[in-house]
């Protein structure tokens, strides 16, 4: 299959030029999609918290740069050698990668894919004056249009809304993955969610889905936990507010403690009261990035209790096998989507919708293009 479009898009982004400055609104160029890329019109991008981290210079790397790794849209170009979509599909697009030969992608773990790529060295966004842009996040999605590897994008039904369906690229597989695929929840086991933000609801949902007893949320925001319930939890507890977290989640568990509990903050005092929670031969699941610095952690404990410690990236996501089972289980009134968009924002307003997601304002923010 041919390289479609080869002229270089001028398109609107927009670009992060010094960490924890305000994004530039301006156009750009995008060059074309190269061998085993997908050019896609975004149509909608949701913000994480993971963007917030990139902008902010949290996780090192080079400006300019674009941030943003949480879309849908329209493939418009294809280049040579792409065979998991064609032009006109409609898509989900996530940072995940896969190569599907490479030890992590043929023992089930393709979220681990350990393979090189392109893209990671060479940027096909670029200023009007020729200046490289970095891509945040492996898709640089605060734009009109993104160039990412095929293995990055999942067709799905043109009749899926695509606002809904960027959900699905790293909110809603990080969270649910996280219960489903990382930790492999059981029924009727207990689960305490620390964070219920947008990764920690659709972990509290993904708890719901596994048959879990109970579901705790814990938050420091009422609003939050009020949410948290709509959502499946049979149980809230704020952390603000409670004198002893560990007594109060072990009155909830016959004195023992929860099988699971999900860390979807990366606070070190979130953490630690995380540690704190699981019963003899549970586990803690650490979803959320910490940031820069140490979280200590008492391993005698740990050892005495027989208690694990897991770490969930990107929720152990299958790209290719969990965005449809979202989409059936969505279409099947069992998944919630829609209820995760606090609001929506033009391109133009990203800054406003970066901010409202900061002061706690917000689940998901959705740019819409």
């Amino acid at each position: 299959m041919g390289i479609n479009n080869m002229e270089s898009t001028l398109m609107k982004a927009a670009v992060c030029y010094e960490f924890g400055q305000p994004l530039v609104i301006e156009e750009v160029y995008l060059d074309p999609p190269q061998v085993g890329e997908v050019k896609v019109r975004l149509t909608a991008t949701a913000i994480c918290h993971s963007d917030i981290h990139v902008i902010k210079g949290e996780f090192g790397g080079k400006v300019p740069v674009v941030a943003g790794h949480e879309g849908a849209g329209i493939v418009e170009a294809v280049g040579e050698g792409v065979t998991l979509t064609k032009p006109g599909d409609a898509v989900v697009v996530s940072l995940l990668r896969s190569c599907g030969r490479c030890f992590y992608c043929t023992t089930g773990a393709p979220n681990n894919c350990e393979a090189r790529w392109p893209l990671d060295k060479v940027s096909r966004l670029r200023t009007q004056r020729g200046e490289p842009i970095a891509i945040g996040t492996r898709v640089a999605a605060f734009a009109e249009y993104c160039i990412v590897d095929q293995s990055q994008v999942v067709p799905i039904s043109d009749q899926f809304p695509l606002e809904k369906a960027a959900l699905l690229g790293c909110g809603v597989i990080t969270g649910i993955g996280a219960v489903i695929n990382t930790a492999q929840v059981k029924p009727a086991t207990g689960v305490a969610v620390i964070g219920c933000g947008g990764v920690g609801l659709n972990a509290i949902q993904g708890a719901a889905l596994a048959g879990a007893y109970p579901i705790i949320a814990i938050d420091v925001l009422e609003n939050k936990l009020e949410t948290a319930r709509s959502f499946g939890a049979t149980h809230t507890l704020n952390a603000a507010a409670e004198p002893n977290l560990r007594e109060a989640v072990r009155a909830l568990t016959n004195g023992r403690g929860v099988d699971n509990v999900f860390l979807t903050v990366g606070t070190a005092k979130a953490m630690q009261q995380g540690f704190s929670l699981p019963r003899k031969g549970g586990a803690v699941v650490i979803v959320g990035l910490p940031g820069k610095g140490e979280v200590p952690l008492a391993v005698q404990p740990f050892v005495w209790s027989e208690q694990r410690v897991l770490a969930s990236w990107m929720g152990s996501g299958r790209l290719s096998v969990d965005v449809p089972r979202f989409v059936a289980l969505y279409e099947a009134g069992r998944l919630k989507l829609d209820e995760l968009i606090t609001a929506r924002y033009p391109l133009e307003q990203i800054n406003e919708a970066i901010a409202s997601l900061e002061q706690g304002q917000a689940l998901r923010n959705v740019i819409v293009f």
